[in-house]
């Protein structure tokens, strides 16, 4: 206790000792005093003091409330599971807490087969999963035996074959995959039937496991029971399987998976070479074609057409005045429009025939036709062109190098109810469309199965062949697209320019504030081919996207085309000044 105190304490002044009723007692009495009531004696600490000691424990309090927990838990290689991940999966379901087993069904989100269940039963599984890692050629599941586990890859490749080993995996050139997000062998454990196929691994693989014995203990099976029960009264409402047994859709329910797309989310880059049927359960999805505006011949025709209009001449000009000559030649077509020169064809032969000892008697029969094309009727002298650019050559002709442009065209909303991968059925090889179609979803759940296990229940199914044949549709060609694309671009042009005409502007403030523009890779200008400034030497600095093509280089894409056109004025000759709507 003596070091406790001040050095001043320890030998009291005579004012010290004053304070206190014993004023004259010696130091042992103090210091007895002072242990058995030491509130009598407590010294108040200066204000200033206090508040720094508090401002201390606030800024320790706060460092320690950011951190809530250790953030190098869950880092991993690339790719690969998280190691604290794997701890918790090799302690028993009962053991795992709820943190940690919330922790592992964040990790999961990132596999698409995870996804697609609900979230009772994500739980579920991730409290029951189990941690696995195995190596190239090693068969997880062989054919002909009973179904023990499921599985979800979580990286890697495994390969599904009809053979007992797995080797012909690494013969065939397209063998039939499953990457990173896929799973298996969940309808194995439901009905305890034997494996229909098997399941090798194509390189180092990680998988998590659910076992038979977790999968039925924590009442696994009743959810999965309840997502095929689904599946199965949505193909019963079908028509094309209402003539099929209980029996026989199951067994097309056991093969099927449902897969769930948010909005905007890409389904397949080319649903036509799709190894998968697709029946859309809910919502929608939209065919999509990437059109190749260069090999179109509308498309020619319609830019050379406005790029006349380059110098924004007034209407019914031309590109430039007519020299004399020109101006007497269009007047010698326009006056003479039906001349027959074959007499004189026909003069000119029998004068050559005679000089050279040939005698003539047949008859020449001439047409209009056989003339030359620069004495025809309809012919009219055309100016050249003043377009200064990079060209290219395409099939069709010359064209400004940046007007080869690809644009994305709606072809087809799929709605619910709705197959895909069936309109090509049963045509024969030389009518297959292999155009490459894209499916986007809109916010839709499918149901997906693999066409050869389609195929082994519709074998010797007359009833059924007969009505996917009525099923098939055939998409627009790309030159019809192409056409509406055009003219679709041109009415939202004069809408725009109409609107600006009729309508006032609203006026902007003498000071308007002063607004930070922000930073982003888009810019309204990048969707949108500007052919006004197609002869200018400066060109404007945004980026442009590119979408790449097979076997070609990368086509740039626009939503919009905005071409040299005539003063909406001139086409609307009674709209003469702005604002006559307000």
């Amino acid at each position: 206790m003596r070091r406790l105190l001040p050095s001043r304490c320890r030998r009291p002044s005579c004012a010290w000792l004053g304070l206190f009723p014993n004023g004259g007692a010696s130091e042992r009495q103090f210091e007895e005093e002072l242990e058995e009531e030491p509130e009598r004696f407590q010294i108040e600490k200066p204000r200033c003091q206090e508040m720094k000691n508090w401002s201390k424990i606030r800024k320790l309090t706060k460092r320690q409330s950011r951190v809530t927990f250790d953030t190098m838990d869950f880092i991993a290689e690339e790719g690969h599971f998280p190691p604290r991940a794997i701890q918790i999966m090799q302690k028993k379901p009962s053991w795992r807490t709820e943190d940690e087993i919330r922790a592992v069904c964040n990790i999961l989100q990132v596999l698409d087969s995870y996804q697609n269940f609900e979230e009772p039963l994500q739980l579920l599984l991730a409290k029951v999963m189990r941690f696995e890692r195995f190596g190239r050629r090693r068969v997880i599941i062989k054919k002909g035996q009973k179904g023990n586990s499921f599985y979800f890859i979580y990286l890697g490749t495994v390969a599904v074959t009809k053979d007992d080993d797995g080797s012909s995996a690494f013969l065939d050139p397209h063998p039939i995959l499953l990457h990173k997000g896929g799973c298996f062998g969940e309808m194995g454990l439901l009905d305890a039937s034997l494996r229909r196929a098997t399941v090798v691994c194509m390189e180092e693989t990680e998988f998590l496991v659910v076992d038979r014995e977790d999968f039925f203990a924590y009442k696994l099976d009743l959810e999965v029971q309840k997502d095929a029960q689904c599946r199965f009264e949505f193909f019963r409402k079908m028509d094309l399987f209402a003539s099929w047994s209980d029996k026989k859709l199951w067994q097309l329910v056991a093969v099927a998976k449902i897969e769930k797309f948010s909005y905007g989310q890409l389904i397949s880059k080319d649903f036509i070479e799709s190894s998968f049927i697709m029946f859309i359960s809910k919502g929608s999805c939209e065919v999509l074609r990437l059109l190749d505006l260069a090999a179109s011949p509308s498309y020619h025709k319609w830019v050379w057409q406005h790029l006349e209009l380059i110098d924004d001449r007034p209407l019914m000009t031309t590109l430039r005045e007519y020299s004399p000559m020109e101006r007497y030649k269009e007047f010698q077509i326009k006056s003479y429009p039906l001349q027959d020169f074959s007499s004189l064809k026909l003069l000119h032969l029998q004068k050559a025939w005679e000089l050279q000892g040939t005698s003539f008697s047949g008859k020449i029969r001439t047409s209009g036709d056989s003339l030359p094309k620069m004495l025809g009727p309809k012919i009219k002298s055309k100016p050249t062109q003043s377009i200064k650019c990079t060209m290219i050559n395409t099939n069709l002709g010359e064209l400004p190098k940046e007007a080869a442009v690809g644009a994305y065209v709606k072809v087809h909303t799929v709605e619910e109810g709705e197959i895909l991968g069936l309109h090509q059925l049963f045509l024969p090889e030389g009518e297959h469309d292999t155009r490459p179609f894209i499916l986007l979803s809109l916010g839709s759940e499918m149901i997906r199965i693999r066409k050869e296990n389609f195929y082994e229940l519709i074998d010797n199914d007359d009833e059924m062949i007969n009505k996917l044949l009525k099923l098939n549709t055939a998409f627009p060609s790309d030159e019809d697209m192409c056409q509406k694309f055009l003219q679709e671009n041109s009415w939202n042009v004069f809408r725009k320019d109409l609107l600006q005409l009729l309508v006032k502007h609203r006026q902007s403030p003498l000071f308007p504030p002063i607004r930070r523009k922000r930073k982003g890779i888009y810019d309204p200008r990048s969707v949108v081919l500007n052919l006004c400034s197609i002869n200018k030497t400066t060109k404007p600095c945004y980026p442009i996207f590119k979408a790449p093509q097979k076997y070609l280089p990368p086509l740039r894409i626009v939503q919009g085309i905005k071409a040299p056109r005539y003063k909406i004025q001139e086409l609307l000759p009674q709209y003469k000044s702005a604002g006559v709507l307000i």
